[in-house]
């Protein structure tokens, strides 16, 4: 049976299982063999990155056409208003291509979040507040360049969703197995978590750990 594992990649780890400069990557947080990451997600971006030993499943995951929505929570330098979300919903020109439409919005600070380490740094003149950005795409850094083009430069980046598989209740470096049933179909319908469902955390007996690591 295919194996699909929900991580909460750490900040400051690498998308990959190697490195040759002795960087924390993948495998200091899934010590699973024959698994590969569905995507990827910055060095400096936190949250959850989908695993998988089924080729057709990750590219089903990673392939944008399947247009499997991506939510984000986004801590930006300044307060974003209706003018600058309303940009963002629409689609921006960032030179080498056009971002499609997405849902964006302003959400209060969350209060599940675990600090970071290194924490971010601040400008103590400047506030900040927190966005909740919905993609169907996937370009190289798009969150960050994307708020900066709104004039709200990103300080902090944590993906919470793919699809249905959400993060919940994963610490940085936390890991659990989901139950798939079957591939998604070729139109991006992706499979239910069997364990508990999407946003609800599985039964005891169906999820593995491994500790939290400083990310």
């Amino acid at each position: 049976m295919s194996r699909l594992i929900l991580l909460n990649k750490p900040y400051g780890v690498l998308c990959q299982f190697t490195d040759e400069a002795g960087r924390a990557t993948l495998k200091d947080c899934v010590a699973v063999p024959g698994v590969y990451a569905a995507g990827r997600l910055d060095t400096d971006s936190e949250g959850l990155l989908l695993l998988t030993d089924d080729g057709p499943l990750q590219h089903r995951i990673a392939d944008p056409r399947h247009k499997l929505p991506k939510t984000y929570l986004v801590q930006v330098e300044g307060e974003a208003d209706e003018a600058a979300l309303a940009q963002l919903r629409a689609g921006l020109d960032l030179g080498d291509f056009r971002t499609r439409p997405c849902a964006a919005k302003s959400v209060a600070e969350p209060d599940w979040l675990w600090p970071r380490d290194p924490p971010v740094r601040f400008r103590k003149s400047v506030p900040t507040s927190w966005l909740e950005i919905v993609l169907r795409e996937g370009k190289n850094r798009q969150v960050r360049r994307m708020t900066a083009k709104v004039g709200l430069p990103t300080l902090r980046l944590i993906r919470v969703a793919i699809g249905p598989w959400r993060l919940d209740g994963l610490a940085p470096g936390q890991w659990r197995e989901v139950a798939v049933d079957t591939l998604p179909p070729a139109k991006g319908a992706v499979p239910r978590q069997r364990a508990g469902g999407a946003g609800k955390m599985p039964p005891a007996s169906m999820t593995k750990r491994r500790p939290g690591r400083t990310p």
